[in-house]
């Protein structure tokens, strides 16, 4: 069963403490694409200009991604210039430039309606998250919602209806206090659930990830890494990784315990993408290497 992410693919100049990269592979759909990738096919939406690398292209084609819903426009590409500072929580956008990004619209293959069971809709505006939506129809079982601070300030009516169409709402700690309007975690998860998805999962970070659900409720935290060298994209990731986990699964309907297991997956992903810049530590990741990680992190959360 395939996954079909919609969102943004971008060209990022990121600097850390570490080092500093340019015209690295970045973009909500890029990150979440090659993870997902590493338990299912993928098809991919989004748009690239004609400066955008071809052996980005082509590490697409490696892993799994299906290309036919990427528009390839005349202008340029979405760009995003971040740098990070001694304790890598601290970040400072430089400079972003939308580009093709500003006015795209999405537009999903018919191939992709006809075969699209599992949709992730990563960070990205409201409006087109929802064109999404209206595109597919009746088609997906499961429908996973990403999203920001800039869209609940903007278009917080269209994030609170889009949030009664989806199955899954993933949002990190800061902007779940943010469209609560609450301090508290606990209390932001059971409000959101109020508001129309069936799960709600709320990214902690370094902390790991809050799970609710119908009656139930799972925290997972994160694997420990001795090193962090770029955590741009690791939120992408770990809905990525989800999304592709459930999606290789290949059932018509997830229990909670599905859930749960797809977000371990999802926070070892994350913190695989902390550990290489953009998207390099995916790349090569090997399932051996993956399945060893996960069972280390089994050991490492269970008691009697």
């Amino acid at each position: 069963m395939s996954v079909l992410i919609s969102g943004s693919i971008a060209l990022d100049h990121v600097k850390t403490p570490h080092d500093e990269h340019d015209n690295l592979l970045g973009g909500s759909a890029s990150y979440a694409a090659i993870a997902a990738s590493h338990f299912a096919p993928v098809n991919l939406v989004g748009i690239v200009g004609h400066d955008f690398p071809e052996p980005h292209l082509e590490l697409f084609k490696k892993h799994k991604v299906d290309l036919g819903g990427v528009e390839f426009s005349e202008g340029e590409t979405f760009r995003w210039s971040g740098e990070y500072f001694d304790d890598m929580n601290s970040r400072e956008t430089l400079d972003v430039a939308l580009n093709v990004l500003e006015e795209w619209q999405p537009k999903i293959p018919d191939s992709f309606k006809e075969s699209t069971r599992i949709v992730l809709l990563a960070n990205a505006h409201p409006e087109n998250q929802h064109s999404v939506l209206d595109q597919l129809g009746d088609g997906p079982i499961f429908t996973i919602a990403d999203t920001m601070d800039l869209w609940i300030t903007i278009a917080r009516d269209r994030l609170h209806e889009l949030m009664k169409r989806i199955d899954l709402l993933v949002i990190n700690d800061s902007e779940a206090k943010q469209l609560m309007e609450t301090t508290n975690l606990i209390t932001a998860g059971h409000r959101m659930l109020e508001l129309g998805p069936k799960y709600v999962i709320i990214k902690k970070g370094e902390h790991g990830a809050l799970l609710f659900g119908p009656h139930r409720f799972f925290s997972c935290g994160a694997y420990p890494l001795k090193a962090v060298y770029d955590p741009t994209g690791a939120g992408d990731s770990f809905v990525g990784a989800l999304a592709g986990y459930l999606a290789g699964l290949g059932k018509d309907e997830f229990s909670f315990d599905d859930l749960a297991a797809a977000v371990a997956r999802g926070t070892i992903s994350a913190g695989y993408t902390c550990e290489s810049f953009s998207t390099h530590k995916l790349e090569s990741l090997a399932k051996d290497e993956f399945e060893t990680r996960l069972e280390e992190f089994r050991q490492f959360t269970r008691f009697e």
